[in-house]
């Protein structure tokens, strides 16, 4: 499923125009793209979580030559499902 996806959805169930759905999803998804930059959690209660977790300096190896490669720390979104989603088979 794509943004164009979800925004149809939302008008089939709401009865919203596109452009008003465009707007919101726009902007829920902008908000939450912020708050992850800034490094907030977001939890979305009954879905699931969305946490910034850092990753720690590492050692690759090159697989052409076998030389050792260092990776750098970063950052990484993790997402836990909510108990609802967890019980999907």
């Amino acid at each position: 499923m794509v943004k164009a996806d979800i925004i149809k959805k939302i008008t089939d169930q709401t009865g919203l125009n596109r452009k008003t759905a465009n707007d919101a999803i726009t902007s829920i998804l902008e908000t939450m793209k912020k708050a992850l930059i800034n490094k907030e959690r977001i939890e979305l209660r009954g879905f699931g979580v969305f946490e910034v977790k850092a990753k720690k300096l590492g050692v690759g190896r090159n697989p052409k030559t076998g030389d050792s490669v260092t990776i750098e720390p970063g950052n990484s979104i993790r997402f836990k499902p909510g108990k609802d989603l967890r019980t999907i088979s």
